[in-house]
């Protein structure tokens, strides 16, 4: 059996105040990112954008291969909803699981070394966020929202992808997308997104955020920002509980083990 720890509780000194202070922002920094841009503002991007998906997107079988092993212990791969308490509302089924390699910069290393040819490919990738295996369980549901910011871009790498591919969708805005095995799906999660799994099956991927490439005042404005969502309860609240599942998925190795 597998020990889980307790639901995690949101933090509640300054969280409010940076929450508002953060949707206060988000418009003049998202335009600011739209205006510094040196790639499309589009919802839906191209990933020969980035040179580096091509890299990955070759190895993608090796790094199904590492997220098939994870899952052997499902269960102690916590929901987001335990991961971070500003994910309540859209992954409040526990239906949505996350296995981070790098989340905001800080590197998991216990789960780097559970994953070590996926964690060495993504350490390459230039100006990455965060990179980790996201398990969508059969029947579930991402509501519409957004990211918090435009100076990121999120990639999604299809690895384990259900047989009726058209039955689990994202829509971005007005475009709907379908996973494939191997290949790349690369969108601006800033704009209002939507996810449903309306199949019977698993789906895993991949996924990775990079700072939008944009031009130096949109660096400046963008490295500034996620500083201060690095040092925020939205990132804090989430390392510590990292830190309590990595128990759980200890015990899971060991009765595995014995």
């Amino acid at each position: 059996m597998t020990m889980k720890p307790s639901p995690p509780h949101a933090a509640n000194d300054g969280r409010p105040l940076i929450i508002r202070m953060g949707k206060r922002l988000r418009g003049t920094i998202n335009r600011l990112s739209t205006a510094q841009s040196i790639i499309p503002t589009e919802p839906v991007l191209r990933p020969d954008f980035f040179d580096w998906t091509e890299r990955l997107a070759n190895n993608w079988q090796t790094i199904a291969g590492e997220a098939a092993a994870i899952l052997r212990h499902r269960d102690a791969v916590p929901p987001l909803r335990d991961i971070s308490p500003d994910h309540a509302r859209i992954a409040g089924d526990g239906n949505w699981r996350s296995f981070f390699l790098i989340g905001y910069g800080y590197e998991v290393p216990e789960n780097c070394a559970r994953a070590p040819e996926t964690a060495a490919l993504v350490r390459d990738i230039p100006d990455l966020n965060s990179a980790f295996f996201s398990i969508l369980e059969p029947g579930a549901t991402i509501p519409r929202h957004r990211g918090v910011t435009r100076g990121l871009v999120t990639c999604h790498l299809g690895l384990i992808v259900p047989d009726q591919a058209q039955q689990c969708v994202m829509q971005v805005e007005d475009t709907e997308l379908f996973w494939e095995a191997g290949k790349w799906l690369v969108f601006d999660d800033s704009c209002f997104h939507e996810v449903h799994n309306r199949t019977d099956q698993r789906r895993v991927i991949l996924l990775v955020q990079v700072k939008r490439p944009m031009r130096l005042l949109g660096r400046i404005t963008n490295d500034l920002a996620l500083w201060g969502i690095r040092r925020s309860p939205f990132v804090q609240d989430a390392r510590r509980n990292l830190g309590m599942w990595e128990e759980a998925y200890r015990q899971a190795e060991r009765n595995e083990a014995a």
